[in-house]
């Protein structure tokens, strides 16, 4: 069982939720998907990552490293936070704040075009 699984488990555990209910909170149609990630059989996208840290109330950053994400995090968009966890789920802090960093420079500059 992978950490992410462990978490998962926990969040899940401490609501004192079923993973039937759980699974519908998230917006799945299989209880056995979600079921399968806590098991660690399989890992959720990136998009579905994002619904679970809604649902749970917890950052991305949390449910993927344990950690709670930094402010720089809290002010991306969907679609930047998708970005900054695509290129590698693994990389270090420092590294995923470069790549948040660089995101931000390239919405400034587009919107001065």
């Amino acid at each position: 069982m992978s950490d992410f699984s462990k978490r998962l488990t926990s969040l899940r555990e401490d609501k004192g939720w079923s993973k039937t209910y759980t699974a519908k909170q998230i917006g799945l149609k299989s209880m056995q998907t979600y079921a399968n990630w806590e098991y660690g059989r399989t890992e959720p996208d990136f998009e579905m990552i994002l619904k679970i840290a809604n649902v749970f109330n917890v950052s991305t950053d949390y449910l993927l490293n344990g950690k709670e994400s930094s402010g720089d995090e809290k002010s991306l968009s969907k679609n930047q936070k998708l970005v900054a966890y695509s290129i590698d789920p693994d990389i270090s802090d420092e590294e995923r704040n470069d790549i948040i960093e660089m995101v931000k420079i390239a919405m400034k500059n587009r919107r001065r075009v």
